[in-house]
């Protein structure tokens, strides 16, 4: 086994051991994927204020986020197809979320369902993301099943009303599972780890829509269901409705601007998550981190903002959190991890970020994430 130091190791380990289209369904944005390599790429760009004779002792790094204890400022994101990076991919992410002190969010577009994540982790509170489809009625049975799963916020998706198009999910012919056509075949035969622990469970369609909608029980009918649900009609009168069926804790997810951002502020939304579905739907948007800032100052008094996209270290969390983000959001970064070492690997992933969150935020003079402002930053570079 290779020594891992941080999340590249975890990336070149997941790609040679999870089948083609899953790992590029990961590792990829829409068209020329642009704003998904400016959602890193302008993190590095931003460059750190190093201190020095600065007591370092006593270092902490919890906070909250919507009202809820963090270990650190940091969840796991939302990410669709999860369990076809590893067998039970969902659950696996979750014990480690667990494990720390995280949240888990978990997708509508999982492999295991709500009920598969609850029952194995104990009932332990995790976070619910939600697409809005046309079939109303299942929308209401799906947020009365994640508040049956003791499901502590949910996390409404904004940004997918369409589907934006992704060139390698095209060439691969993306989906779950795989089409056993002969290249699939083959790539598949190159990854034997991946397909014993396929063999080893019986979870493989998306668990929170197959047998939950009437005339969907394969995948079959389930591609030509979601290729009709998706709702191009979601508007703010849909997130005042779904704020009063949920009822608890609400994140809106996909903000980019600052009209939108005001516009989540007066749906009495708890937190916006400040993202562009990781470069994955309108390529040639701003990154998330550049668009942070503004956002912030606008409705940072009213709101808690939060960051997705990019993020592939702890100096990038605490770059967020300098500008002004109350919490972030992993998505490919865990990915990897899960599908190199499975939950070992998702454990690594999160070990990984905290140190490096850990001793930045030493190196920059502070002892405390939540004293951390734009002063460790390097005026100019932001």
């Amino acid at each position: 086994m290779p020594v891992i130091t941080n999340i590249e190791d975890l990336r070149v380990l997941a790609q040679k051991r999870v089948p083609r289209m899953f790992y590029d369904y990961a590792d990829s944005g829409s068209w020329t994927e642009s704003t998904y390599r400016a959602n890193s790429a302008d993190f590095q760009s931003i460059k750190l204020r190093q201190r020095v004779a600065v007591n370092m002792e006593n270092r902490s790094t919890a906070s909250t986020m919507v009202g809820q204890p963090v270990a650190m400022p940091v969840a796991i994101a939302p990410t669709g197809l999860t369990g076809m990076q590893h067998a039970d991919g969902e659950i696996k992410a979750a014990k480690a979320a667990k494990k720390f002190g995280i949240p888990f969010t978990l997708s509508t577009m999982s492999i295991c369902s709500i009920e598969d994540v609850a029952q194995e982790t104990g009932n332990h509170p995790f976070w619910f993301q939600l697409y809005v489809m046309k079939d109303r009625d299942y929308i209401e049975r799906l947020i009365d099943r994640a508040k049956a799963a003791n499901c502590s916020a949910l996390v409404l998706t904004l940004d997918l009303q369409i589907i934006g198009q992704r060139h390698k999910d095209l060439k691969n012919g993306l989906s779950a599972p795989p089409k056993l056509t002969l290249a699939n075949i083959a790539n598949m035969m190159t990854k034997p780890r991946w397909g014993l622990g396929m063999l080893g469970t019986k979870r493989h369609g998306f668990g929170n829509i197959i047998g939950h909608v009437k005339g969907v029980e394969n995948m079959g009918s389930l591609s030509e269901w979601t290729a009709k649900q998706f709702d191009p009609g979601l508007n703010w009168g849909d997130v005042e409705w779904i704020k009063k069926r949920w009822g608890g804790k609400l994140i809106l997810k996909g903000i980019q601007d600052v009209e939108d951002a005001q516009l989540a502020v007066n749906s009495g939304a708890d937190a916006l998550i400040v993202s562009n579905h990781g470069g994955r739907q309108l390529d040639g948007a701003e990154s998330s981190i550049r668009a942070l800032p503004q956002i912030v100052a606008a409705v940072g008094k009213q709101i808690e903002v939060h960051m997705d996209g990019g993020i592939r270290s702890g100096q990038d969390v605490l770059k967020a959190r300098a500008l002004g983000a109350q919490g972030t959001y992993i998505g490919r970064a865990f990915l990897y991890g899960l599908g190199a070492m499975g939950e070992e690997g998702v454990d690594k992933v999160l070990e990984i970020i905290h140190k490096e969150l850990d001793l930045t935020m030493a190196f920059c003079g502070h002892t405390n994430i939540n004293t951390v402002d734009q002063g460790i930053l390097l005026p100019g570079t932001f």
